[in-house]
């Protein structure tokens, strides 16, 4: 049994370094955007890596847009949950900018490290903050994010940390990417890039792994694997696939219910049903179960 206090991730390898070595290997890394615990488990039997999307965070448990509503203690509770029931995936964090204040960044990466995650996204936008693809977004100062981002990296232990900005101007974009790199980010995350010409200058200079955002609708040019790969990233978020999945689909499954007279489609290749539901229900369980053995 574990000692009171005891922290789990001291025992055993941390998912940081996990992350680390995965991204040594040379190998490109997908994250996929959830939304709650329940797509977490859809996208976890497909993919190893998981993007705790602030988009889709907001949408899910406020239902209101990305513009600076999370709390940090609800964050911090559902990467809890998500880690209890997929234990060995890589999990990757937005923070935005750390929630305001220096400190309160500094604690809530302590606790993130502690929990399980991989990494987290840092951000230098000024609030009121939006999503990275909208006009409209304004810049910290660089001299205040960089004394931000030092003192995370302080107390972030073996969990990467993604510095990210949010320029328009891509000579800035490069500047910053060059000083987030100078005070010792794990990686680079130049969001809405315009060309993937961008992201190989970026590699070029500053010779860290980059982190590529892609989302439906966004300003990025859309891109494969391979694409991104030969352009020098090492991680792609796709923020929102589940999110948009499921906005379009119970959109349709309402439509349908209405058009059948309240009557419920069998289940098959193209519905679930109760049986398929509950075996993944039960799938995640045996995650929690995993777990369990792991801390005792």
């Amino acid at each position: 049994m574990n000692e009171p206090g005891t922290n789990i991730m001291e025992k055993y390898d941390h998912p940081g370094a996990r992350l680390r070595n995965a991204i040594s290997g040379g190998e490109i890394i997908p994250f996929i955007g959830i939304y709650d615990s329940f797509s977490a488990g859809i996208a976890g039997r497909h993919f190893q890596g998981l993007f705790v999307s602030g988009f889709s965070f907001a949408a899910s448990y406020y239902g209101l847009p990305d513009v600076g509503f999370i709390a940090w203690t609800d964050m911090l509770a559902f990467v809890q949950r998500l880690r209890a029931i997929l234990p060995d995936h890589h999990i990757l964090v937005d923070i935005d900018d750390g929630y305001c204040d220096t400190e309160v960044a500094c604690h809530v990466v302590r606790q993130l490290s502690q929990i399980g995650a991989s990494a987290v996204v840092l951000e230098d936008q000024k609030r009121p903050r939006r999503c990275g693809h909208l006009d409209g977004k304004q810049l910290m100062d660089l001299d205040g994010y960089l004394d931000k981002l030092h003192k995370v990296l302080a107390c972030s232990g073996e969990m990467l940390v993604v510095a990210r900005t949010d320029a328009t101007d891509e000579a800035e974009a490069v500047r910053r990417a060059e000083a987030f790199a100078v005070v010792g980010a794990d990686a680079v995350l130049v969001e809405a890039v315009g060309t993937l010409s961008l992201l190989s200058e970026v590699k070029r200079r500053v010779g860290l792994p980059l982190v590529f955002n892609q989302i439906a609708g966004g300003k990025s040019p859309p891109a494969t694997l391979s694409e991104l790969k030969t352009a020098g990233v090492s991680l792609v978020n796709y923020s929102t696939p589940c999110l948009f999945a499921a906005q379009s689909s119970i959109e349709s499954a309402m439509q349908e219910l209405l058009a059948s007279d309240g009557l419920l489609p069998k289940s098959g290749a193209k519905h679930v049903g109760v049986a398929e539901c509950n075996k993944m229900l039960h799938e995640n369980l045996a995650g929690i179960s995993v777990q369990g053995l792991k801390g005792n």
